[in-house]
C-alpha cells in the first residue's frame, strides 16, 4: 500500500541577515491513511516549519511533498490546520465560523440544507452544538478550539495539520480536547499530523512519534512506534508498563540525546 502522504528529501534554507540560516536537512517520512503521526523536539528544530511546508505555505529548498498522486505546492482544502491560536473570525458565530470553511470548500456541491445540516454536524462532534450561535468572545478559550477543529474537520481534509493544538489551554481543558480527539479519530479515521511540545500528549494520541534533532539542520532523529492498544484511557495509561516505557523513550531522546547545550 502506498503512503497517502510522502515527505522526500525535504531541506529548508531561509535567507537571513547574517546568511543563510539551514532550518532542515534530509526530511523523509511516508504517512497512511489514518495515522497519528506527532513530531516532537527542542524549540527551534523546525517541526512547525515542516507542518508549514506539508500546508503549501511553505516551498521546500529542495525536496518535496507528495499527497495522494499531487505535488503540494500551495495550500488547499485537501489540507486543513487548526493552530494554536483559534484563529476564529470575532463578528461571526460558532456555526458562522464554520459555515464560512464550508461554503468555501462545497460551493455548488451541497445545497443550503445540506450545507446547514453538516456544519451543525460538525459542531455536535466536538460538543460545540449548544453554543453554535455564540460569538467567539462569549464562550472559553477550550470551546473556541473546538469550534476550529470543526471548521477544519468540516472541510473534509485528507489530512489535519495541527500545531501545538492546545498549548494554550489549562490542563484539564487540555485533557478533556485530547479525549474528544481520540474520539473523533477513533470514528472519521482522519490523517493528523500534530506538532507537540509535550511528550504525555504524544504518547496518549499517536501511532508515531517522530522525534526531531535539534536545528540548525534539523533532521529526524528517530521514530517511535505507539503500540497502546485503542481506545486509550490515560487513568489506565498512567500506570501502564509499556506506556511508561514509550513516555521514557522520548524523555531520553529529549532531554539526554539531544540535550539543549
Amino acid at each position: 500500500m502506498s503512503a497517502l502522504l510522502q515527505i522526500t528529501g525535504v531541506d529548508m534554507h531561509f535567507a537571513t541577515p547574517k546568511g543563510v540560516f539551514k532550518a532542515l536537512n534530509n526530511i523523509n517520512l511516508n504517512i497512511n491513511k489514518g495515522e497519528f503521526v506527532s513530531f516532537i523536539g527542542h524549540s527551534g528544530c523546525g517541526k512547525s516549519t515542516i507542518l508549514n511546508i506539508v500546508a503549501g505555505l511553505y516551498q521546500a529548498t529542495s525536496g518535496g511533498v507528495i499527497l495522494g498522486t499531487k505535488e503540494v505546492h500551495e495550500p488547499g482544502p485537501d489540507r486543513a490546520i487548526v493552530f494554536q491560536n483559534h484563529s476564529l473570525l470575532p463578528w461571526l458565530t460558532a456555526y458562522e465560523n464554520v459555515e464560512i470553511a464550508v461554503k468555501q470548500v462545497f460551493k455548488g456541491k451541497k445545497s443550503k440544507s445540506e450545507i446547514k445540516e453538516w456544519c451543525e454536524h460538525n459542531l455536535k462532534l466536538v460538543h460545540m452544538d449548544h453554543a453554535m450561535h455564540k460569538r467567539p468572545d462569549e464562550i472559553s478559550g477550550g470551546m473556541k478550539q473546538r469550534v476550529g477543529i470543526a471548521r477544519a474537520l468540516a472541510m473534509q481534509p485528507e489530512v489535519l495539520l495541527m500545531d501545538e493544538p492546545f498549548g494554550a489551554l489549562d490542563a484539564l481543558t487540555r485533557a478533556h480536547m485530547q479525549d474528544s480527539l481520540m474520539e473523533i479519530q477513533a470514528e472519521l479515521n482522519n490523517t493528523v499530523i500534530m506538532i507537540t511540545h509535550d511528550v504525555d500528549e504524544a504518547v496518549l494520541l499517536s501511532d508515531r512519534i517522530v522525534m526531531l534533532t535539534n536545528g540548525p539542520d534539523a533532521t529526524i532523529g528517530e521514530i517511535l512506534e505507539i503500540t497502546l492498544p485503542r481506545p486509550r484511557n490515560r487513568v489506565a495509561l498512567a500506570n501502564d508498563p509499556e506506556y511508561n516505557r514509550m513516555r521514557s523513550s522520548v524523555l531520553e531522546f529529549l532531554y539526554e540525546k539531544q540535550r539543549k547545550h
